[in-house]
């Protein structure tokens, strides 16, 4: 990386996962601006900043005009799909350099137009149905049931249900017609089954896969999507999925023109192959980047900063870094979900922090937090992740199932809000055995 005392950096969006952009330029020796509309004490990762704005992230003029008057050398954004044009806009504006362009972000934020891009390479999804929201009975009279139902343009599970009959398909349109930004609906037949994540790094032109793990989700709720409680690397599927489909998604890549940046896929895994239902080509909350970092020596998070101030995803030597096989060793992601309520104490932390394999806990909601109605059913019902490494697939386990022993959390009435997560049975066939 590059030397980047005294150089600037202003990031778009002040969300308390937006902290770990901070930390990082921090790390990195980078005076760190934030701005969001939102006042300092809903915008936690501006409290972290050395400079607070309070420029929306859609005030295109604004920005850049705060651009050129406090002379950054950069910006970048993170997690929020519906930042990413604007942030293409700016750059562009402000002759900065971004990773992708505003017309591949609203090709990525958009499931209809990349599912038929992944159609078009004969890259496995899900299937859909074609349901005119006008005539909801007649155009789905044949769909087979249960179907999932979601905005074409959201993030974060916001506006997903999963219908079994027409009255909770109609419905469930709604939720997702009033969460979508263009009213754009999908629904898709759902599917129950094992999922994973893959995670793509591009560095001009080039596409390498860093890691392929398995997504575990738990029904521990009612009514609402099943949520990621764990995530294990490699996932057992990884090289039936880079002989069959990641050259396909290369080729993809390459008709589109990508070129840096960094891309995560989730899946459903049937009969050994990998289905595609959502894609962002951007950082993900899953904090994988803090993974690759311990066990690979490379940091996407560093390569995006890097790009925003230099133009450039790094030096090349990185390229000789990527193993998603981590040379037979073994890495995980422990998320805590809580039930909704107010959290007025967090315990086990300390001795989490102690154990061998972890190296990084990331706080999503401290003490005085509430998980809220709203959020149940979100990825915002995450409220702690715990991340770590182990030697082989039993040393793996036991730190997780030991992790979910250990913490606690609280509530104001005295009730522990921790959902069930991740359990013995997750692990069976779904590793990847050196």
């Amino acid at each position: 990386m590059n030397s980047f005392k005294n150089k600037r950096l202003l990031i778009l969006g002040g969300s308390r996962i937006s902290c770990q952009i901070v930390e990082c330029a921090h790390n990195l020796g980078i005076i760190v601006g934030v701005t969001d509309w939102y006042p300092l004490d809903k915008s936690p990762a501006k409290k972290m900043a050395d400079e607070q704005y309070y420029v929306s992230t859609a005030d295109i003029d604004a920005i850049v005009n705060l651009i050129h008057e406090k002379n950054f050398d950069g910006v970048i954004t993170g997690f929020t799909d519906s930042v990413l044009p604007y942030y293409a806009q700016i750059c562009k504006k402000a002759n900065l350099p971004c990773y992708g362009t505003e017309k591949q972000f609203e090709l990525f934020i958009d499931k209809s137009r990349y599912k038929e891009l992944l159609r078009q390479y004969d890259i496995p999804t899900i299937p859909e149905y074609r349901i005119n929201l006008e005539d909801i009975e007649d155009t789905a009279k044949d769909a087979q049931y249960p179907l999932l139902v979601k905005p074409s343009d959201s993030s974060g599970a916001r506006g997903i249900t999963i219908c079994h009959n027409l009255d909770e398909l109609k419905q469930a349109i709604g939720v997702a017609n009033g969460v979508s930004k263009n009213q754009n609906v999908l629904v898709e037949q759902y599917i129950d089954a094992p999922e994973c994540t893959i995670f793509w790094v591009f560095l001009d032109g080039e596409y390498y896969l860093t890691m392929l793990g398995n997504r575990h989700v738990k029904y521990n709720q009612e009514g609402v999507i099943p949520l990621p409680v764990g995530y294990t690397f490699p996932s057992n599927i990884q090289p039936q999925f880079l002989k069959d489909i990641a050259p396909k998604m290369k080729k993809m890549f390459k008709s589109v023109d990508v070129k840096n940046g960094m891309m995560f896929m989730q899946c459903k895994i049937v009969n050994g192959t990998c289905l595609v239902y959502d894609i962002g080509y951007r950082l993900t909350g899953s904090l994988e980047y803090i993974n690759l970092k311990k066990m690979c020596g490379y940091n996407p998070m560093e390569m995006l900063i890097n790009y925003a101030l230099t133009g450039s995803m790094g030096d090349y030597k990185i390229v000789k870094k990527i193993d998603p096989y981590f040379n037979g060793k073994y890495t995980y992601n422990v998320s805590i979900l809580c039930k909704p309520g107010k959290i007025k104490k967090i315990e086990g932390l300390d001795k989490i922090s102690k154990l061998p394999g972890v190296i990084g806990i990331v706080i999503a909601h401290p003490e005085g937090d509430e998980i809220t109605e709203n959020m149940k059913g979100l990825l915002a019902q995450i409220t702690i992740r715990i991340l770590g490494k182990a030697e082989n697939i039993e040393e793996m386990k036991k730190e997780m199932l030991k992790i979910h022993s250990i913490v606690h959390i609280i509530s104001d009435k005295g009730e522990e809000m921790i959902l069930p997560g991740v359990e013995e049975k997750d692990f069976e066939g779904t590793i990847y055995e050196v």
